[in-house]
């Protein structure tokens, strides 16, 4: 027997033990920062979902299920990579925003193709190493206060003969008392320090340590790109150089602040095992990593049109396949491969059209959804409702010089007819239309704030018609000013 739901609530969600969100919570998410686009945000969800439900499935199948990528159809300005980005935040995977525009095909100067998921990998490893760095940092930091201590205080016994009697851990009898003595008075000294150290009483104090200073030779000949196109290993070519040249010990004379962090950074590098970062990051790229193509149609061409840049941009085109079907790229900390990242792409579609692209790039992309231009109202909605919403932004910034700025129901639904008469009458830019207009409105208190104005500021409808209505009337002038 299935369940009915009511027409707009969220139906009850399933709580997963590995904290998984199903796609009504993540639609439930998305909504908290994006205004409308349903439909978008339940393509961006299940496609997350099915991810968790491919890793369910047994070893015999799972290499064979794809993922199900997507192209969004839409003007400029309606929420198309704030989905993606905010999915990628909420799921806490790899994520990265590419201009398909800055690609060229191989032969051509430019950027190749491959770079876009070398960079993915980048990000990976960053996400990774910030998560291992979360978790030995307190030690890391404790590790760092000791070598400062030992530094203002250093310990008598750490230089005395090994058959002097001193133990300090002993609790034999028949130990040296004396020694004992003195053992524990230097530990209470020591806590005592450690204790004005973390206070931050030292900080302005110089101290001299031992620096290392790496001693590789800086040799470049061929890009950083080009040499991984060759299939070296770049992070073994710098190790190798490395050994043959050890990193010389150097002694410098800093304030304890900085020695503090220097101590932090060494101790981190020692705690953190990065081949095993390099190792997880490529598996989190290869099985979570999602790469967002912007501006796609940029490179579709009419088939009518096979002269001057249009080759150049079916070449892009040719060379994404095999990144989208899945291939093998080579990176400075291994392989990677591309089967299971999750390609979405994204394009106004004003001009050309998503049956320019070539036949094999249309294959690649199943899921295809078509935004929905935004309204007066879903501008309102935008200017209130999400947590990061732009009223609540400016109102803050100004916040800060003292103004309490306040707007009427009245002004927001006004400034959210303005911004659809613009974008109808002009080009449409969506929610970015949001941004010109209040600029120019508050253009006067963010300027005077806080010398000449400060307190309690209210934005009225008059407020907004007498700003505004002036560049309405002049076609030209709001050409160039909203």
């Amino acid at each position: 027997m299935t369940e009915t739901v009511e027409p707009g609530t969220i139906p009850q969600v399933i709580c997963l033990p590995r904290g998984e969100r199903t796609p009504p919570e993540l639609v439930a998410e998305l909504d908290k920062f994006i205004v409308g686009q349903h439909q978008a945000k339940r393509a961006v969800a299940v496609a997350l979902r099915n991810r968790f439900r491919r890793r369910q499935v047994g070893d015999a199948l799972r290499e064979d299920i794809k993922p199900r990528n997507i192209l969004m159809i839409g003007p400029t300005g309606i929420g198309k990579t704030e989905i993606a980005r905010r999915l990628a935040q909420i799921a806490a995977v790899p994520f990265i925003k590419v201009e398909a525009t800055k690609f060229t095909e191989v032969g051509y100067v430019g950027r190749d193709v491959d770079s876009m998921v070398r960079d993915l990998v980048e990000i990976s490893i960053r996400m990774v190493r910030a998560t291992r760095t979360d978790k030995v940092a307190p030690k890391a930091r404790e590790r760092a206060f000791e070598r400062v201590l030992d530094i203002l205080l250093p310990d008598p016994n750490r230089n005395r003969h090994p058959l002097s009697g001193v133990e300090r851990d002993s609790e034999k009898p028949g130990e040296m008392p004396i020694d004992r003595k003195d053992s524990d008075s230097m530990a209470h000294t020591r806590e005592k320090f450690l204790a004005r150290l973390k206070a931050g009483e030292f900080d302005t104090k110089m101290i001299e340590i031992e620096v290392t200073e790496s001693a590789t030779p800086v040799v470049e000949v061929i890009s950083q790109s080009g040499v991984e196109e060759m299939g070296f290993n770049m992070q073994g070519l710098q190790s190798m150089l490395g050994n043959m040249f050890p990193g010389r010990r150097r002694r410098r004379k800093v304030k304890v602040a900085e020695a503090r962090e220097i101590f932090y950074h060494e101790e981190l590098n020692q705690l953190i095992d990065q081949e095993e970062v390099h190792r997880e990051a490529l598996r989190l790229a290869e099985e979570s990593g999602i790469i967002f193509l912007d501006e796609i149609d940029k490179i579709a061409s009419s088939y009518t049109h096979k002269t001057g840049p249009d080759v150049s941009r079916e070449g892009v085109q040719r060379d994404l396949l095999p990144l989208v079907e899945g291939t093998t790229v080579t990176t400075k900390y291994g392989m990677i491969k591309t089967d299971h990242v999750l390609f979405i792409a994204a394009g106004a579609f004003n001009i050309s059209k998503p049956s320019d692209l070539i036949p094999e790039l249309q294959g690649r992309f199943p899921v295809r959804v078509e935004l929905e231009k935004l309204t007066a109202a879903e501008f309102e909605r935008i200017l209130t409702e999400p947590q990061n919403a732009l009223l609540k932004q400016y109102t803050e910034l100004l916040r800060v010089d003292g103004v309490s700025l306040h707007f009427t129901p009245g002004a927001i639904s006004r400034i959210a007819m303005i911004a659809q008469e613009v974008n109808t009458t002009q080009e449409n830019i969506g929610a970015r239309r949001l941004h010109t207009i209040l600029e120019r409105l508050l253009e006067d208190v963010s300027y005077d704030a806080p010398s000449r104005i400060s307190g309690e500021y209210e934005i009225d409808e008059a407020k907004v018609e007498k700003v505004l209505a002036p560049l309405l009337k002049d076609q030209d002038l709001a050409r160039f000013i909203l």
